[in-house]
């Protein structure tokens, strides 16, 4: 995160946004005005929302590892829905500091560290999330674009984000198909401490997708409290969007937010206002995405660390030896 590399690149990614900014006519007093007289009331609501959707988030990924058996793993334990919300928050913070999406992997480790339950089932769990997020999002982007273009005769932007999202639902979905098919087989090639950690991660993914009804309501509840809170967003600048809208340009934030810089930095940005522009003036969108993002990104840091500070207060036993040993749970 620190090292020369990461510095120099974060860099380059912060320039080419200011690139961006800069080589728009945008007028940054009108913007400034915008976000110091917006609606704090509502401003903290759409915060408030934000938030909520981790506990919606943290409940199916605690109904994932039941589903998975992790009641069947010796001396592993299920943690409360607050402590799966808490190492979600975790996880989007590594996202928001580190490059590749490595919050991933490491809420994955901290759960099979909370859990005993091992690292490769628990990532498995997370990839099953991840399936779940992905065709939920496909679903709520097609009715969504489908609204949006009977409306508006500007639908050029949300089809791309509908063909990014049939694309990444599409991976996912031949990945598990692959998984079902021939995992097993290709595994038995492997050595056998490869073989057996395989097996553990293809039982947490398949073994996950389960009640699932339960799961689907779940991460709709989560989706649409994000779309709640770009809702107020808009609202607390004193600006209107129509709600089609509203649900492409969160869902749509969510699908840029995969490019693997911290936090898709240099991509949510110009995307968002992109999007935005469908439906507000230039300067009125960039207004909404920097607040918007003051949420998602710059409060996930703060919130996050302060996630991540305790997790690591709460477990200085295993966090000790691990760094003594350098051992990682299979």
């Amino acid at each position: 995160m620190f090292s020369l590399p990461g510095v120099l690149i974060l860099i380059v990614v912060f320039a080419f946004v200011l690139f961006l900014a800069t080589r728009f006519d945008l007028d940054w007093d009108l913007i400034w005005e915008n976000v110091r007289t917006m609606n704090p009331w509502q401003y903290a609501l759409a915060i408030a929302l934000y938030y909520l959707s981790f506990a919606f988030r943290g409940f199916r990924w605690r109904v994932l590892a039941r589903n998975a058996g992790i009641e069947e793993i010796p001396d592993a334990r299920l943690p409360s829905v607050l402590r799966f919300s808490q190492l979600i928050i975790i996880g989007w913070f590594v996202n928001a500091v580190a490059w590749l999406r490595l919050g991933d992997a490491y809420r994955a480790y901290a759960f099979s560290e909370d859990s005993g339950s091992g690292f490769s089932w628990s990532l498995g769990t997370v990839l099953a999330e991840r399936v779940m997020d992905t065709v939920t999002v496909l679903l709520l982007i097609v009715v969504a674009a489908l609204s949006f273009s009977a409306t508006s005769s500007s639908g050029g932007s949300a089809s791309i984000i509908v063909a990014v999202a049939f694309l990444l639902a599409s991976g996912l979905a031949a990945l598990l198909g692959f998984m079902k098919q021939y995992g097993t087989r290709l595994a038995s090639f492997l050595p056998s401490r490869f073989e057996e950690a395989y097996h553990r991660f293809q039982q947490g993914t398949l073994g996950s997708l389960k009640q699932l009804p339960l799961l689907f309501v779940l991460g709709l509840i989560g989706w649409l409290l994000e779309a709640a809170r770009l809702y107020f967003v808009v609202q607390a600048l004193n600006m209107s969007i129509s709600l089609p809208l509203v649900l492409i340009v969160a869902l749509g934030h969510a699908i840029l937010s995969t490019v693997p810089t911290p936090g898709g930095v240099g991509a949510v940005e110009p995307g968002v206002t992109g999007l935005l522009v469908l439906g507000l003036e230039r300067n009125d969108a960039v207004s909404v995405a920097l607040v918007d993002r003051s949420i998602t990104y710059l409060s996930v840091i703060l919130f996050g660390f302060v996630a991540f500070a305790l997790w690591q207060v709460t477990r200085p036993g295993e966090r000790q030896e691990s760094l003594v040993t350098g051992s990682v749970p299979d």
